[in-house]
């Protein structure tokens, strides 16, 4: 057991941050210590992170929680004009009939 681990650690250091993490039965994961100071999510009370699929893998971010009374009412302007323009540009696209 103890190789094995010693082995882990080696790829760690060669590698970085490549990491083998065990999944739970409901899915959970736990991330190390180290990584959570690195990523700064041990600052935080109720740390979240955002998960991506990516070219068939998952990329794992920090993200946080912010009530939207304390987001700035310019950017979430920007926000809502950006969506709407994405919304006026995917209505303009046309459709595609399906074959039953």
């Amino acid at each position: 057991m103890f190789a094995a681990l010693a082995i882990r650690y080696a790829a760690m250091q060669h590698y970085g941050m490549t990491l083998t993490l065990p999944v739970s039965k409901r899915g959970g994961l736990t991330l190390p210590p180290a990584l959570r100071r690195k990523l700064g999510l041990d600052r935080i009370d109720s740390p979240l992170v955002i998960v991506e699929e990516r070219d068939g893998g998952l990329f794992l971010q920090p993200a946080a929680a912010v009530p939207v009374r304390d987001i700035p009412r310019e950017k979430l302007a920007r926000w809502v004009a950006r969506d709407k323009a994405e919304m006026a540009a995917f209505t303009l696209t046309p459709k595609v009939k399906l074959k039953k």
